[in-house]
């Protein structure tokens, strides 16, 4: 793939007067490693990130100092980081084992610094799966749990925001809702389309029952029989939910999140990029 076919690409959505409103996860290239998918996204003109980490070496310094400098170059910004152990978040933070949910907090310590070096300024949590595999834990001590890796995180600057995920505590709307009553300022939250979607849920009751806690959007497209498309290659209605996050006041990103085995050529994400700004334009132009 040439390098001046994407940036013909970007000259022509510049020429339209916006550029990019829409931003782009690095798991799009998943299991292309970290620091490449960046490098290869950027060269394709996407300015917005989230970066999905994928191992321990990723968070050091020595590697986020090197994606902060592409980002630098390409005059592009990460707007949010997804830890690598999301899967493992009922282990070490929603747990009732108070020494690992200890060392839980310490060791998230290093993915706020790791989102200090980048500038993002939200961190990605999945939080507690259904599974019951470590012994789960009552609602309330969930919110106390978050509450306190919350409150680390302003420390940081890094707001904590909880994902709806498939198969986790967060998937059901009812939760949300009720962890925002009981919050209040001191919550945040990502939707993600997808997963209302693969959950079962309405994503429009979903996004609504976040309101104006709502910080960060995972934005994809689906269809009848498939759950995770391109936006654009689906049958989503796009102008009911920009509507629905506009009435709510939305100010926030709007990531791209699919897999790479979603599409087949790279040129696929930039013509979703331009038919989503397209979108974006009408209503958060």
């Amino acid at each position: 793939m040439h390098r001046n076919f994407f940036y013909a690409i970007i000259t022509a959505i510049k020429q339209g007067g916006t550029i990019m409103k829409c931003g782009i996860s690095t798991s799009c290239l998943y299991p292309m490693e970290t620091k490449e998918s960046l490098q290869t996204l950027t060269d394709m003109g996407f300015q917005e990130f989230e970066v999905f980490f994928n191992t321990f070496r990723e968070i050091q310094s020595s590697y986020t100092l090197e994606m902060r400098k592409r980002l630098d170059d390409y005059s592009a910004v990460m707007r949010s980081i997804h830890p690598f152990t999301s899967g493992f978040e009922s282990a070490l933070i929603f747990t009732n084992y108070r020494t690992r949910f200890l060392d839980g907090l310490e060791f998230y310590k290093q993915y706020f610094e790791a989102a200090n070096i980048l500038g993002a300024s939200i961190l990605v949590l999945h939080g507690q799966n259904n599974c019951g595999r470590y012994g789960g834990i009552e609602e309330k001590d969930y919110l106390e749990k978050y509450l306190a890796l919350y409150e680390l995180g302003q420390q940081f600057g890094i707001t904590v925001a909880q994902e709806n995920v498939n198969g986790f505590r967060s998937a059901n709307p009812s939760f949300i809702r009720r962890m925002r009553e009981q919050l209040q300022n001191c919550c945040a939250f990502v939707f993600d389309v997808k997963q209302a979607v693969r959950a079962g849920f309405d994503p429009y009751d979903m996004c609504d029952a976040m309101g104006k806690n709502l910080i960060h959007v995972h934005i994809n497209d689906n269809a009848p029989s498939q759950d995770c498309l391109l936006p654009g290659n689906g049958t989503m209605d796009y102008p009911r939910l920009l509507r629905q996050l506009k009435q709510q006041d939305y100010h926030g990103s709007f990531i791209i999140e699919v897999y790479r085995r979603n599409f087949e050529k790279l040129e696929e994400l930039n013509s979703s990029a331009m038919y989503l700004n397209e979108k974006l334009s009408k209503y958060f132009g």
